[in-house]
């Protein structure tokens, strides 16, 4: 594990692969559907209400699945870091009630009362579709996971993508085990970028370095395994179907987005 702030890949791979919950055997299918569905939702959608609801829900679903909720606001540090920096000026700059002002000099900057609810709103928008998408992998076996990247990408991004997958994990454990061995020697994250940033330069690089040749023998064994210019790495597992209670979930959401969408604003707009 490199920082406990960024997600675990090994540990997401290893709840997908072992966790046997109701919402593991859901099909991936209705899993990878809904998460097309919350993001148009999230998309679409700017009620600050609606956004809390379904924020909630999504934490609700991720904690009946067994998965750890302690992980979860950890990994929250560099969605909610994206999104602060995303908004961090243009929040100063919205109309509205003013709240309180810092005075700076040659200008004040006010935040107002609009401005708060755009940081709000695109918080909670950040955080319900990293929660979603973190719940939809690590209920979902790699090899479903894998054929599903097969059937909807045409070749040869079905190709890079799956083999980019793979490598990421290598590259990972790599970074991770030239960061201990940092460590060991006296070394830490801030210090060393405040002191020892000779030494950070000299690890990204042979970190590249070495990734660099352990792509080349992956790339020779699978040549030796094969493997060619035209060859395809298949991904032909049977996903299991969403079913009628999948399909019937699937129906709902959608009616769910048409009227909060598009019947509720029509007919007055009852919602905030």
């Amino acid at each position: 594990m490199i920082s406990e702030h960024i997600p675990d890949l090994d540990l997401i791979t290893t709840y997908a692969e072992r966790q046997d919950s109701f919402f593991s055997r859901v099909s991936p299918w209705t899993k990878f559907f809904m998460l097309i569905l919350i993001i148009l939702m999230i998309t679409l959608t700017r009620s600050l209400v609606i956004l809390a609801a379904l924020y909630g829900l999504i934490l609700l679903v991720y904690w009946l699945a067994g998965l750890p909720v302690k992980k979860l606001f950890q990994w929250y540090t560099m969605p909610v870091i994206f999104v602060f920096s995303l908004v961090g000026i243009m929040i100063w700059t919205e109309p509205g009630r003013a709240l309180f002002s810092i005075p700076l000099p040659g200008f004040t900057l006010t935040l107002t009362d609009n401005g708060l609810l755009v940081l709000i709103t695109l918080l909670l928008k950040a955080l319900i579709s990293i929660s979603f998408s973190l719940f939809f992998l690590m209920t979902t076996r790699y090899e479903h996971f894998s054929g599903m990247i097969y059937r909807l990408f045409p070749e040869p991004l079905d190709q890079i993508f799956l083999m980019a997958y793979r490598f990421l994990f290598l590259t990972l454990a790599m970074t991770g085990s030239l960061l201990k061995a940092v460590r060991s020697r006296g070394g830490g994250l801030i210090h060393s970028i405040r002191v020892q940033g000779k030494l950070f330069a000299e690890v990204a690089g042979l970190i590249f370095i070495r990734s660099f040749e352990r792509a080349e023998r992956v790339n020779k064994a699978m040549v030796a395994r094969g493997y060619h210019g035209a060859g395809s790495y298949s991904a032909r597992t049977t996903i299991p179907s969403p079913g009628m209670a999948g399909y019937a979930i699937l129906a709902l959401s959608t009616l769910a987005i048409f009227i909060t969408e598009w019947v509720i604003p029509h007919a007055g707009g009852l919602l905030p």
